[in-house]
């Protein structure tokens, strides 16, 4: 694997095929769980924290299947899937520094709402600042993030936390 600064559309769909990192590795979400349609921005230094950074977007269409459901006349997209592509950035992260395993988020601290994406906004930046990055018994990636829709921040969230695990039989 070539360890490239950004990646487009198609990469990230083979990262959900398991064909980026290799078998068994950190693998992205297959549509439509996958909330990512480009990363623009992928660093193991920068970042609030010198340790790090991911810069990603998503393009956003009143078709997209989560305004269909929620809510029934008042379309909003969930904040929860926000803030599941906010740790998809991490675990890709994890992955894109050659870390083993399998990810799995494992939860974050304080999480903040503040605004929503509606169905005409035009596009969805995720950013992530890699607050540390541990590569023990298990490896963790801890950031910081960001939401922001058509430029305007609308939530963040506060350690970020995302393990590999070669084996998920007993977690």
């Amino acid at each position: 694997m070539s360890k490239q600064n950004a990646y487009t559309r198609e990469e990230l769909l083979k990262c959900s095929r398991g064909e980026l990192f290799g078998p068994g590795n950190a693998q992205l979400p297959a549509p439509n769980m996958l909330m990512i349609d480009r990363i623009t921005h992928i660093s193991d230094t920068g970042g609030r924290f010198g340790k790090g950074e991911i810069v990603a977007e998503l393009d956003i269409h009143p078709d997209l299947w989560f305004f269909q459901c929620h809510f029934e006349g008042d379309p909003v997209m969930p904040g929860c899937l926000g803030l599941d592509a906010m740790w998809q950035l991490v675990g890709f992260h994890l992955g894109w520094l050659g870390y083993q395993g399998r990810g799995r988020a494992l939860g974050s601290g304080e999480v903040k709402f503040f605004g929503q994406v509606l169905p005409d906004a035009k596009k969805v930046t995720y950013t992530i600042h890699i607050k540390r990055t541990i590569n023990r018994a298990l490896t963790l990636g801890i950031a910081d993030g960001s939401v922001a829709v058509d430029g305007r921040e609308i939530y963040t969230a506060e350690g970020l936390r995302v393990g590999l695990f070669t084996s998920t039989d007993s977690f």
